[in-house]
C-alpha cells in the first residue's frame, strides 16, 4: 500500500529499499522537487502479521549541509569504491603498483638535475635529493588525489545516473585511493633515508596530522571541480593544467624557505598547500616548524573544503540529469 502527500509517496508496505529508477524518475519529472529522506518505521499492523516494516519517504524541509548518517549507513560501500579505484589503477599494467614510486622519482629527478645542478637551488641545502623527495611525494599525492576526484563523476556516469547512492563517496574514494599510492612511495623515503645514513626523528609523529590536512584540502578541491566538471567540461582542462601551475607556485617542493623573500613567506601561506608541505618536510627530515604558513594555509584549505561541499551539496539533486 503507497500513500501520497504533495505528489511525495510517503509509505510503501513490504519493502525496505525504494526503486532506484522510479526514484530517478520522480526526480526527472520534479527537478525542483525537494529531496527526500528514507525513514523505516514499523508498522503495527505489519508487525503482528509479520510483513517487514514500513519504509516512509518523507521530503525534506531544508536544505542540509551534510546526511552524516546516510554517509554512515553507506559506509561500506566507501570501501569498496576505494579498492575498486586500486584494482582498476594497476589493472593489466606490466609494473603494477612500482608506478606509485616511478612518478614520484622521476619528478626527483628533474629537480635535482635541472634545477639542483644547473639551476644552483642545491646550494647550502644538505642531501638535497632527500629534500626535494619529502616535497614532491605530499605533492604528487595532493595533485594525484585532485584530478582523480574531479573526474570522478564524469568517469562513473553510468553509476551515478542508475542507481543511488551518497554522490560524495566518488571523489572521497579517489583520495583514498592517492593516499594508498602515497603509502607505497614512502618506501622511496625510506630508501633515501638509509643511504643519507640518517635517523628519524621524535617530529615524524606530526606528519600524519599534517597529511590529514592535505587530504582534506585535496579532497575539498577536487569535489568542487568534480561538480564544474558535470556542469562544464571545460573545466577538466582547467583543472589539469592548473595542477602544473600550482605546482610551480608552491616554491617550497624545490627551494629552501631562506631563499624565499620576506614579500613572498609574507604571502605565499595563503596557497593551501605551502604551509603543509613546508611543515611536513620539516616533520620528516626535521627542521623548524613555520606554524604561520601552517595555520593560514590550513584556514585556507578549510575554506575551499567547505566551498567545494557546500557547491557539490547544492548541485547534488541534479547531477544523474546534467551529467
Amino acid at each position: 500500500m503507497v500513500r501520497e502527500s504533495a505528489g511525495v509517496p510517503l509509505a510503501v508496505h513490504g519493502r525496505d529499499t525504494v526503486d532506484n529508477d522510479q526514484v530517478h524518475d520522480q526526480e526527472s519529472t520534479h527537478p525542483r522537487q525537494k529531496s527526500a529522506i528514507v525513514i523505516a518505521l514499523p508498522d503495527s499492523d505489519a508487525s503482528s502479521c509479520g510483513s517487514p516494516p514500513t519504509t516512509r519517504i518523507v521530503a525534506r524541509s531544508h536544505w542540509g549541509f551534510a546526511d552524516l548518517h546516510e554517509i554512515w549507513r553507506y559506509r561500506e560501500l566507501l570501501y569498496f569504491l576505494t579498492a575498486r579505484d586500486i584494482k582498476i589503477r594497476y589493472k593489466q599494467t606490466i609494473l603494477g603498483s612500482a608506478w606509485a614510486i616511478m612518478q614520484p622519482l622521476s619528478a626527483v629527478l628533474v629537480f635535482v638535475i635541472f634545477f639542483g645542478r644547473l639551476g644552483g637551488l642545491a646550494d647550502g641545502v644538505d642531501n638535497y635529493t632527500l629534500f626535494v623527495l619529502a616535497g614532491v611525494l605530499p605533492w604528487t599525492f595532493f595533485s594525484n588525489a585532485v584530478i582523480a576526484a574531479g573526474n570522478s563523476l564524469v568517469g562513473n556516469e553510468r553509476l551515478v545516473t542508475k542507481t543511488y547512492f551518497p554522490r560524495v563517496f566518488l571523489p572521497m574514494a579517489c583520495v583514498g585511493a592517492s593516499a594508498f599510492d602515497f603509502l607505497i612511495g614512502l618506501s622511496l623515503l625510506a630508501l633515501g633515508f638509509v643511504l643519507a645514513g640518517m635517523m628519524v626523528s621524535s617530529s615524524l609523529l606530526l606528519a600524519p596530522l599534517v597529511l590529514g590536512l592535505l587530504a582534506i584540502t585535496a579532497f575539498g578541491v577536487g569535489i568542487l571541480f568534480a561538480a564544474l566538471i558535470v556542469a562544464q567540461r571545460d573545466f577538466r582542462h582547467v583543472l589539469t593544467f592548473g595542477m602544473q601551475l600550482w605546482m610551480f607556485s608552491t616554491p617550497c617542493i624545490y627551494l629552501s624557505a631562506d631563499k624565499i623573500g620576506p614579500t613572498a613567506q609574507a604571502w605565499l601561506p595563503l596557497n593551501p598547500v605551502y604551509g603543509l608541505l613546508l611543515n611536513f618536510r620539516a616533520a620528516i627530515i626535521g627542521g623548524t616548524f613555520d606554524l604561520r604558513a601552517l595555520g593560514l594555509s590550513t584556514l585556507s584549505g578549510l575554506a575551499i573544503m567547505l566551498t567545494g561541499f557546500w557547491y557539490f551539496r547544492r548541485v547534488e539533486r541534479t547531477l544523474a540529469d546534467t551529467i
